[in-house]
């Protein structure tokens, strides 16, 4: 059986280091790429930089939060705030041109009701074909009421409904194991039902979000089941380490 392959999310792991300092620790540490959550505050140019010192490749970025001092978590489903989402959507785009980033979360933020559904579902559209014509895919994910509550998006279900009514090849599911084993559980199964749309696939240990190798999923089973289902693509270890991340990378052995 072919190795499973991993990707270090850089906006849990080496979090004090710079993101091309990130890059360079995820390349030592031995995973296979990197993905990160909101790098704009470094010019891409380091970014693309150490991606080609490494040869690893940056598989995802999210687009902007927005304002964060309100609390803010994203935009995309924000009545009134179109201009606002769109113009990070561009900027997104933008970024992972330059660094040659196949993936962006286009990040719903804190709504609800059908006038959020229907503002979701235009800057979605705006995003899939802004980003197409790039070979980018754009990634929906739904985050569980716990650390999230009151994300638009909530569930797998949701989230394959939007995918199905607006139709673009290029709009995929971000499956996150640690925040669908909270809302709903079943990840075998929803694995398997859901392959075809799934564009990434995320990781943690559940309850706490940390490394793997403890908690309520059995993740050797989980690897192993997505292998299993033919899915090749580095898996997303985005998780909150427990002080020096180096100290947590057990798992990359034993899993």
């Amino acid at each position: 059986m072919q190795k499973t392959k991993f990707s270090a999310n850089l906006g849990f792991l080496w979090t004090e280091k710079s993101l091309p300092d990130a890059i360079r620790a995820a390349h030592k540490a031995g995973f296979d790429a990197v993905e990160c959550h909101w790098p704009y505050a470094t010019p891409a140019a380091d970014v693309a930089s150490a991606l080609a010192e490494t040869g690893l490749h940056m598989l995802g970025l999210n687009t902007t939060r927005g304002d964060t001092t309100k609390g803010e978590n994203g935009l995309s489903a924000l009545p009134n705030r179109t201009d606002d989402a769109r113009a990070a959507i561009d900027q997104a785009i933008t970024y992972a041109r330059a660094t040659r980033t196949p993936n962006i979360h286009v990040m719903a933020g804190f709504a609800a009701g059908d006038h959020a559904a229907q503002t979701f579902a235009e800057n979605l559209r705006y995003a899939c074909t802004q980003a197409a014509p790039h070979g980018i895919t754009i990634l929906i994910e739904p985050l569980n009421p716990y650390d999230a509550p009151g994300y638009f998006l909530s569930s797998t279900d949701q989230a394959q409904a939007i995918i199905a009514e607006l139709g673009a090849p290029n709009l995929k599911l971000m499956f996150d194991c640690y925040h669908v084993q909270l809302t709903q559980g079943d990840l075998t199964h929803r694995l398997s039902n859901l392959l075809p749309i799934i564009g990434h696939i995320q990781f943690a240990s559940v309850p706490d979000r940390g490394a793997p190798d403890h908690g309520e999923v059995n993740y050797p089973h989980i690897f192993a089941h997505i292998q299993n289902l033919g899915y090749t693509a580095p898996l997303g270890a985005e998780y909150k380490p427990r002080g020096d991340t180096d100290a947590t990378l057990g798992w990359l052995k034993t899993l």
